[in-house]
């Protein structure tokens, strides 16, 4: 690099770069990326949308279910009640909801099992983040509210422990 570039302030900038990462801000929905090459750290943003602007899908419909793999719990349906149920454990955050620890693994919990304040109950993952959701206190897993995989929305009621 000459002197000149170096004390006049001016950086090279690869627009063609710029717009494909622009490009892919458009086809993801995501708002802001960035890269980095040795030195050079490109990163390109956007304004995320307003919050009224945002469309949530809705609640996904109960259906029945085929039977259930060997490995999965029963999923106890408490009808209308779990939704004010004052004992219902609810996610804390939007996201997907296991009931193992991995894939073909025992659940953590199962109706009519004992649990003590703070066993983990499920797992919510949330941008690929695995966050375990633990008993408040200690009781009976009356009934789980979710299959595993399913999505789960803020304050929903996942399990209900008395």
């Amino acid at each position: 690099m000459s002197e000149d570039k170096k004390h006049s302030g001016a950086i090279a900038v690869d627009i063609d770069l710029v717009r494909q990462l622009a490009a892919v801000l458009d086809d993801t929905q995501l708002t802001e990326i960035e890269v980095e090459d040795g030195d050079r750290r490109v990163r390109v943003a956007r304004k995320a949308a307003s919050p009224a602007a945002v469309n949530y899908a809705p609640p996904p419909m109960q259906q029945a279910a085929p039977a259930p793999a060997a490995a999965a719990p029963t999923v106890d349906n408490a009808g209308p009640s779990a939704e004010n149920d004052a004992n219902a454990v609810r996610s804390p955050m939007v996201g997907t909801a296991y009931l193992a620890a991995e894939p073909g693994a025992k659940p953590f919990i199962a109706p009519g099992q004992q649990v003590q304040a703070g066993d983990t109950l499920l797992i919510v993952e949330a941008m690929k983040v695995m966050n375990p959701i633990a008993a408040p206190s200690s009781g009976t897993v009356k009934s789980v509210l979710v299959e595993n995989g399913q999505p789960v929305e803020f304050d929903q009621p996942l399990v209900i422990v008395e």
